[in-house]
């Protein structure tokens, strides 16, 4: 077991928490409301910040949930958050709807925090890399 520690920037936030014991992530909750008309992205608070230990990173990924019902996402998922950053944790929201707003209220769980362990590397410059049956084939090379 990991710990994580966690603030609250916010005296009204909520901490994250799974939902079910064993989920892979930790439900992140709005601490204000937040209009989105449609297509329209901004900034969620989250009035808390986390101290992600060295070696791990957080991934801020959306809730499967608002996606399918409120077409809500988060434009750059996942969301990196390196174990050096102290800051809140804010999430940028998209409205993908084309006709309707929606309301991000405060106490609404709005994305996911996934801890992931990170690879330590170091780079080796190469005239050439190594083959592979793949090589450069890119974007739809499998024919899915």
């Amino acid at each position: 077991m990991i710990d994580l520690q966690v603030t609250r920037l916010r005296p009204d936030a909520v901490l994250p928490e799974g939902a079910y014991p064993g989920d892979a992530g930790l439900d992140l909750v709005a601490c204000e409301a937040v209009e989105l008309g449609p297509g329209e992205r901004a900034l969620v608070p989250t009035g808390i910040a986390v101290a992600i230990p060295e070696g791990y990173a957080g991934f801020v990924v959306p809730r499967s949930g608002l996606a399918l019902r409120h077409g809500i996402s988060l434009v750059n998922t996942p969301g990196i958050i390196d174990s050096g950053y102290r800051g809140e944790l804010r999430l940028i929201a998209i409205n993908t709807d084309r006709d309707s707003s929606f309301v991000v209220e405060a106490g609404m769980r709005v994305a996911q925090l996934l801890i992931v362990p990170v690879a330590t590397l170091s780079l080796v410059e190469q005239d050439e890399l190594s083959g592979t049956v793949r090589g450069a084939a890119g974007f739809g090379s499998s024919g899915h």
